[in-house]
């Protein structure tokens, strides 16, 4: 009978991780788990605390830092997969999970279809012939080196590409290697991780090309598996079920999705909503239900395009997205830099960026320029950003793929505050007062077009009094709001006093608060 090995790749919610491995392990399958090392030590340790008399769960032996797009996704992999290999002489398949994952069939259910057909299941198309890339880099990804992280280091990403190309600086593909393409939710058997896991020593040139292409968590297995497997051993697909929207993003599943999941042709689904607890409490119970019975029709993703595509022709079923479920979620952080000079707020999150991993964007409701992921269009102008700003915000923690992000706001965005702040999400306020110079506010004045270059000296004198007592009401309005989590950052404090309240604001430590309050020239006009 198959016995199952999940690699599991979390960051977030060591409960729910908990109660995942509990429950699939109950079962006698097994699961190895990488839990990134950017996460919290506390989570880390709550997880091997609650799992240390667990014989069926191992954990990987080396812990690093994980980025989306980047090289340690497939590498946390492989510690997880060694790990997996070592402790459990018995598993015959390996199946790649993450913590949003649920199992959507019975553990009887599972193993009979594995052992109904000795094959590996997992998506690997043609990188070049397919159309499995819709849009952005393409063949890029593969013939330049990628050292940085898109993400979080865009311009290092860019330059750095730029330069390569146009120094030509092209690398050749591995002569021996047909590079495949598809989605990284894959189930193997051993014989085949073991092929694997003996190929990453023998080749190290292979390696080495992997190690700096870009996404490679979308091609290295899938292009191993081809390499080493016969063709008529792999089915391409996979074996967990998932969704995009039109905006590209993860379609979400709840309560309510119950009966839909269950009559898809897979054994788990992502991603499942943090708030989904009734569905996960049934999914759980089913999971180890032997007489459980699948009326299997598949109809999940026909029935997902023809509901959404009604909305084109003027036709609706249910609520936008963003007229319901508006919430940007109970277990999600917004950090909110309050700043008039918009240059010192962009300066912080510089820095901010520099010391830790949050993602964090610049004036999103005020700049149309401001740099921002295509989200379908929602993004496009600050009308459509601001008239659905916690659908827009959703978007971007969904993007990032994180709990926790920063945004800069200027002190005249008193409605958004209030609208962010009554979220059921943790919403915390950092409001930097800066000191506020006669010859800024006459600048101030002639960029927002209150004066020009030939308004008289007398003029301008008449009217600093208001533009300063505008500032100045702006901030009052905000204190007398008393939102929660509201802290004042002055430029006449010493970066002592002022570290003390950045680390409150991102949870992190007193030394890199403190880098961060230091930052050269933070207040310079």
């Amino acid at each position: 009978m198959a016995r199952i090995a999940f690699i599991l790749l979390c960051h977030k919610d060591p409960d729910a991780i908990i109660g995942q491995a509990n429950m699939l392990t109950a079962a006698g399958d097994y699961m190895s788990i990488h839990f990134d090392a950017r996460a919290k030590p506390e989570h880390y340790r709550k997880i091997r605390e609650a799992l240390a008399d667990n014989p069926n769960v191992t954990f990987a032996r080396k812990r690093i830092k994980c980025g989306w797009g980047e090289w340690s996704l497939v590498q946390a992999t492989l510690y997880s997969i060694e790990a997996a290999v070592d402790a459990f002489p018995r598993a015959t398949h390996f199946y790649m999970l993450s913590g949003d994952c649920a199992a959507i069939k019975s553990a009887r259910y599972a193993h009979d279809f594995l052992d109904a057909h000795d094959v590996d299941y997992i998506e690997s198309f043609d990188y070049f012939s397919s159309d499995w890339i819709k849009t952005g880099m393409k063949e890029e990804r593969l013939i330049y080196r990628h050292f940085f992280n898109e993400r979080n280091h865009k311009w290092l990403f860019y330059t750095s590409f730029n330069i390569q190309k146009k120094l030509r600086l092209k690398r050749e593909i591995p002569a021996d290697l047909q590079i495949q393409i598809g989605s990284q939710w894959w189930c193997l058997r051993r014989r085949t991780i073991e092929w694997i896991l003996d190929f990453t020593r023998k080749r190290r040139d292979v390696m080495r090309f992997f190690r700096t292409t870009w996404i490679p968590d979308e091609t290295f297995f899938q292009t191993l598996v081809r390499h080493l497997v016969p063709e008529n051993e792999i089915r391409t697909r996979t074996l967990t079920f998932l969704m995009f929207t039109d905006y590209g993003m993860p379609v979400t599943f709840y309560n309510d999705h119950y009966d839909l999941l269950l009559s898809q042709d897979a054994l788990f689904a992502r991603k499942i909503s943090p708030e989904a607890t009734e569905l996960k409490t049934r999914l759980g119970a089913l999971y180890a239900d032997e007489d459980a019975r699948f009326n299997i029709s598949d109809e999940g993703r026909s029935l997902f395009k023809f509901l959404t595509g009604r909305g084109r022709i003027g036709r609706r079923f249910a609520l936008r997205f963003w007229e319901t479920e508006s919430t940007l979620g109970r277990e999600r952080e917004l950090m909110i830099i309050i700043c008039k000079k918009w240059h010192v707020a962009k300066r912080m999150i510089d820095k901010i960026r520099q010391v830790t991993n949050v993602p964090a964007i610049e004036y999103l409701f005020n700049e149309e320029n401001t740099h921002l992921p295509d989200l379908g269009g929602i993004q496009a102008t600050l009308g459509k950003r601001t008239r659905h700003r916690r659908a827009l915000m959703r978007m971007l923690f969904d993007y990032f793929e994180t709990d926790r992000l920063i945004v800069c706001m200027d002190p005249g965005n008193i409605d958004l505050l209030e609208d962010f702040c009554n979220d059921r999400s943790t919403t915390k306020l950092l409001e930097i007062q800066c000191e506020f110079s006669d010859a800024y506010l006459v600048g101030h004045a002639r960029r927002v077009g209150l004066a020009g270059t030939q308004t008289p000296k007398e003029t301008l004198e008449r009217l600093l009094p208001t533009i300063r007592g505008d500032i100045n009401f702006e901030s009052d309005r905000i204190r007398d709001a008393e939102f929660e989590n509201h802290s004042i950052m002055k430029q006449s404090n010493d970066p002592e006093d002022n570290a003390g309240l950045i680390a409150r604001f991102l949870d992190i430590a007193p030394d890199k608060a403190l880098e961060i309050a230091r930052t050269d020239h933070l207040y310079a006009d």
